[in-house]
């Protein structure tokens, strides 16, 4: 399989967000602020239905097929809310040590002062903003893994479509910055693509799952900081995101069986 069809979903969602947040920019002169504040409204409500989607159907889905009959299925649930949980507690941690929200921020307004317009503040706030629901949630995920591993951009096309319409309301409301995460959507999405065309064999599909209810839960702290309800550090949670896998690993050598359960369901990957 050669680069094109491991990376051509990235690509076309790239091109997406970049005509989006240029027919965003080209109405953000012509809305008043209260349009503007609106439609950052609709958007954290929009967000807050994708992360539960993420954080709550996909973890009930999850236990669902993987727990195990008898008495083990009955806290199954509790331990993988346990996994979940540590994941974003040390991705936290891990995120605050490498004081990834701070260099995002620094990454924006090095580009405000570079190539952008308007205030720096609102440059860099659209930039991690859109950064963030762009690169963050189930599709993105699922999308880039299908992508790498059988060549399938289906699901980032879809997004793509999706992507097209968030970033042309997040640039109407927050300016150029949304425009930049281009940048941070082909980065983060190739790397993904290229990491599932290598590795995603030993990915059990347990773990693909809790990447999903972490990134849901990311999303929903997305949502919060759109709705002004509280500014939320969510480039310093972006590690968690990559946790699932290596604690479900670590789980399983010290005690076979206690979360891949032999004969509930293979631990198999994305067909490929």
């Amino acid at each position: 399989m050669n680069l094109w069809n491991i990376l051509n979903g990235t690509i076309f969602n790239v091109v997406a967000v970049a005509i989006g947040a240029s027919v965003g920019m080209l109405l953000s002169g012509k809305l008043p602020d209260r349009y503007q504040q609106i439609v950052l409204t609709a958007l954290g409500l929009v967000t807050i239905t994708l992360g539960i989607d993420a954080a709550v159907l996909v973890m009930g889905d999850t236990v669902a097929t993987y727990r195990p009959a008898g008495e083990a299925g009955k806290t199954y649930g509790a331990t993988l809310a346990m996994i979940t949980v540590g994941s974003l507690i040390a991705g936290c941690f891990a995120g605050t040590w490498l004081r990834l929200q701070d260099r995002v921020e620094s990454l924006g307004t090095h580009l405000h002062a570079r190539f952008g317009k308007g205030e720096a503040g609102k440059f860099s706030e659209g930039f991690l903003l859109a950064s963030v629901i762009f690169c963050v949630g189930p599709l993105t995920l699922l999308g880039c893994f299908e992508n790498g591993v059988a060549g399938d951009p289906s699901l980032l096309m879809i997004k793509s479509l999706l992507d097209l319409f968030c970033s042309m309301a997040l640039a109407a409301a927050l300016g150029w910055g949304v425009f930049f995460s281009v940048l941070t959507v082909l980065g983060f999405q190739s790397a993904l693509s290229l990491l599932a065309y290598f590795f995603a064999g030993a990915i059990p599909d347990l773990s693909q799952q809790l990447m999903n209810v972490v990134g849901g839960v990311l999303l929903l702290a997305t949502a919060l900081t759109l709705l002004d309800l509280k500014k939320i550090p969510v480039a310093d949670m972006l590690p968690a995101l990559f946790l699932p896998p290596i604690v479900v690993s670590c789980v399983e050598r010290i005690a076979p069986g206690a979360l891949i359960v032999p004969g509930v369901l293979m631990d198999t990957v994305l067909p490929g």
